[in-house]
């Protein structure tokens, strides 16, 4: 092993007595966390340690200039035979290095990725829920570390993984609002990485469409707002007549993992998938001839989250019945059943965490 991982356990777990099909989505962590630096030039120090409060200067750069990143996963448990299962998980380390080059910063090896994530749900394993919508979630994150005010790349980082139980993202059909003003990315920009600036920019505009009583923005193209783009933080599908569209992937739009997911298990099942350019006015427009059939959203948090009604220039569209939908609740059951062993993986998507890394356990 190229990066020998040192593994302390915690003497004291949170786990017992916890009742993890209550917690809210995001706010409870697993036992251990991971963590790695970038000095000099190479990765070293990889560490799996008691998950706590870590460290910093205030000088540290990544507090002022943002250079910081990150990834969602999940782990599920396999229904049959109990195996944490992990989903694509070469996906996600091309995607957190190219999110990693977009802001300059240095390649995290596959083998560090992998080996961090494989070793830490073997080792909090007890903390996955069993609940069907629940799962581990993993977030593997990367940000600059240089105690130096001045804008440029830092030469130190630091890369960390933490995990926590969760339950569905959404549990309801959500409604949602056309941004009108606010703008999520742009081309040249970075709205395909997962960089957390570009969250940081959605905020307020998600703020104010809460307090009118929306759950998320569908946001739209940054030179014309006409061009559907995504949706909070999921991809956008729409379902019209007998096709499912999606907006294709750019510098504006991020390569979500789930979305891909989606677009081959469809095609599999003989469905129509166009990803093209979608404009609002194809969307009201279906809507009003009765052809808008379907909304969703895809994403690792949400998984497929059905739109149940939005709201554009001040008129509410509605949307019909979740229950009579034929394409979003059936890809989102087929997935689920890939990850948790109810139905055959013919992708080679799912595989097993493993433990060979758990040699150097204190």
């Amino acid at each position: 092993m190229e990066y020998p991982i040192e593994i302390s356990l915690t003497k004291n777990s949170r786990r017992p007595g916890l009742d993890l099909a209550s917690l809210p989505f995001g706010r409870t962590f697993s036992d251990h966390m991971f963590t790695a630096e970038y000095i000099d030039g190479k990765w070293q120090n990889c560490k799996i340690e008691p998950y706590g409060p870590i460290s910093f200067a205030p000088s540290m750069m990544a507090l002022h200039y943002g250079q910081a990143i990150f990834e969602g996963m999940k782990a599920n448990l396999n229904a049959k035979t109990g195996e944490p299962m992990l989903f694509r998980t070469d996906q996600h380390v091309d995607r957190i290095n190219s999110s990693a080059d977009r802001l300059g910063m240095p390649e995290v090896p596959a083998e560090i990725y992998l080996n961090a994530v494989n070793a830490l749900v073997a080792i909090d394993k007890d903390w996955i829920p069993e609940d069907e919508g629940s799962a581990l979630y993993i977030r593997p994150f990367m940000f600059a570390t240089d105690e130096w005010l001045g804008v440029r790349a830092s030469e130190r980082y630091k890369f960390m993984v933490i995990t926590g139980p969760v339950g569905p993202y959404y549990t309801k059909p959500v409604s949602i609002l056309v941004a009108q003003k606010y703008v999520r990315a742009f081309p040249g920009g970075t709205g395909y990485a997962k960089a957390a600036g570009n969250y940081a920019a959605t905020i307020k505009p998600a703020t104010i469409a809460k307090k009118m009583g929306y759950d998320q923005i569908l946001w739209l193209d940054g030179l014309e707002f006409k061009y559907l783009q995504e949706c909070g933080t999921m991809n956008i599908f729409a379902v019209i007549g007998d096709t499912v569209l999606t907006p294709p992937t750019s510098d504006s739009i991020l390569a979500g993992i789930t979305r891909s997911s989606v677009i081959a298990l469809l095609k599999e099942k003989g469905i129509k998938v166009e990803e093209r350019p979608i404009e609002i006015a194809e969307i009201i427009e279906a809507h009003k001839a009765g052809e808008l059939k379907e909304m969703f959203g895809t994403g690792t948090a949400a998984v497929i989250s059905d739109v149940g009604e939005l709201s554009y220039q001040d008129v509410t569209y509605t949307l019909p019945p979740v229950e009579g939908r034929k394409i979003g609740p059936m890809v989102k059951k087929l997935l689920t059943d890939i990850k948790t062993g109810n139905a055959e993986d013919t992708h080679g998507w799912v595989e097993p965490v493993r433990t060979d890394m758990l040699s150097t356990v204190k």
